[in-house]
């Protein structure tokens, strides 16, 4: 059962800069509802078709498989691993952006975390050596790996369990490569693991 979602913010070098942010000095972490979280599994997914840009986010998914004990090591608190889809209304969180006002309303709305089956989680050298991607339509769209991070995972989950509290069942969504981009009604996009597809969904929308 999914606890509480975990998505780490501008996390890669070249996304931050592509969207024109500055790049963080520290993990950046903000929240998902646990209802966001759907299976990729070729299903379509029912989104707001009135709230302008809705954009990809392909991300390495990892999620934790033990209360956390200080000093814990990665390998040992993550069980499994999955890609994700951080889908964001971009228009939607420009606008909250200048009103300094929270994402939740961009990044938490229904069906927005898309999820492949589990895998178990590879040691170090094993993540490192293997790249994620994304199909759009077919084309290639996302390419990327954990290598490229600017906090790596263990940062990660030692940030948010001092922060925040890291336990059983939560997913942490590490972080997206540069690529993002917009989808439209009837887009199919696929998630791969050092080229196998493991999950799928296709954009529709609510007024389908």
């Amino acid at each position: 059962m999914v606890q509480n979602v975990y998505c780490v913010g501008r996390n890669y070098k070249l996304h931050a800069e592509e969207l024109g942010n500055e790049v963080p000095t520290e993990p950046m972490i903000f929240l998902k509802p646990s209802h966001a979280v759907v299976k990729a599994d070729g299903r379509e997914l029912p989104f707001p078709a009135d709230q302008g840009e809705i954009h990809y986010e392909t991300e390495l998914v990892i999620r934790i498989g033990r209360p956390y004990e200080k000093g814990m090591a990665v390998q040992d608190l993550v069980d499994v691993a999955a890609l994700g889809i951080d889908f964001t209304l971009r228009d939607v969180q420009s606008i909250l952006k200048k009103k300094g006002q929270p994402w939740t309303a961009a990044k938490g709305f229904l069906h927005s975390a898309p999820i492949t089956s589990y895998f178990a989680f590879p040691d170090k050298e094993e993540l490192e050596s293997k790249d994620f991607t994304l199909l759009l339509n077919g084309k290639e769209a996302q390419r990327g790996n954990v290598k490229n991070m600017i906090f790596s995972l263990q940062v990660i989950v030692d940030y948010i369990a001092e922060h925040y509290g890291l336990g059983e069942g939560d997913l942490i969504f590490t972080g997206t490569p540069e690529g993002v981009g917009p989808v439209a009604k009837g887009d199919k996009l696929e998630l791969a693991w050092d080229g196998q597809v493991l999950g799928s969904c296709i954009i529709g929308s609510k007024e389908s």
